[in-house]
Order: structure tokens, then C-alpha cells, then sequence
């Protein structure tokens, strides 16, 4: 059986290769204008801070997850 370990895998500071760069959560506000690529443009309309937002997309409303990658804030 083979495992990915990268995920568990730390940086050790006298390693000789750079630390993997973690991009950081966008946060989203109330009434922050957003484009989805999937669902277009839409407005925030709830936040669960880290976990999800709740976005209108003016036909209907979609909670998208976090790590929100498909979503801009414009």
C-alpha cells in the first residue's frame, strides 16, 4: 500500500530546500461582490468564518466551502 505523506510532512529549519508556501484563506464580509466560475457573479450573503459563505446568485444561492478556490472577491 503506498501513502501520500506530503500533506503531514513539516519543514525542518535546517532543511537545505524552501518551506512550501501555504497560500492563506481569502475571508469574505457581508455584501462583498464575488465571480464564481462556475455560477457567475453574486453577492455574499453569509459567512462561516474559515469553513464557508453563502453567496446570491441572484436565480439561487449557493454555499461555497472554503479553501473558496473558484471564488473572487472583485
Amino acid at each position: 500500500m503506498r501513502r501520500s505523506h506530503a500533506a503531514t510532512r513539516r519543514h525542518l529549519p535546517t532543511s537545505p530546500f524552501k518551506a512550501p508556501v501555504v497560500a492563506p484563506v481569502e475571508e469574505f464580509a457581508l455584501r462583498d461582490q464575488v465571480s464564481h466560475d462556475r455560477y457567475g457573479l453574486g453577492v455574499v450573503t453569509g459567512v462561516e468564518e474559515g469553513i464557508a459563505v453563502l453567496v446570491d446568485f441572484g436565480s439561487h444561492t449557493e454555499r461555497i466551502p472554503a479553501p473558496y478556490a473558484k471564488l473572487v472577491k472583485l
